[in-house]
């Protein structure tokens, strides 16, 4: 599935949007241009990916400090144990769109304790 995030115009190189998904994405536009798409879940506790620290081609979760590699998804650092998803980023007509992946997220405990109860976890993120 192809959604479309923001315009690119609209998100600075250094900086990062939220994509309302299910589980939510999160674009990131790196220093040297490049555009990258992954989880915005850390897959150690329920913290937006998105409102981390981006160092090159790194994201620090804002909570724990767990870094994520943005071209694979893996993980740097603990506490976080497990890789996010990565996606495909296309832009079309000056829009950043994001091809989901197909394989299943890792989302850590309590977003999945949260959907199995039906209810949004405490950040907000399902």
């Amino acid at each position: 599935m192809k959604l479309p995030a923001c315009r690119l115009a609209d998100l600075l190189r250094g900086e990062a949007f939220r994509l309302e998904s299910d589980p939510a994405v999160a674009v990131f536009h790196t220093e040297d241009g490049g555009l990258y798409a992954i989880d915005d879940t850390c897959t150690h506790q329920d913290a937006s990916l998105s409102e981390g620290w981006l160092e090159g081609f790194e994201v620090e979760c804002p909570l724990h400090a767990s870094k994520f590699d943005l071209r694979t998804g893996a993980v740097d650092a603990p506490p976080a144990r497990l890789p996010v998803r990565t996606h495909r980023v296309l832009v079309e007509d000056g829009t950043i769109h994001v091809e989901l992946s197909e394989a299943p997220p890792n989302l850590p405990p309590t977003c999945v304790a949260a959907r199995l109860r039906g209810a949004t976890p405490a950040g907000g993120v399902t």
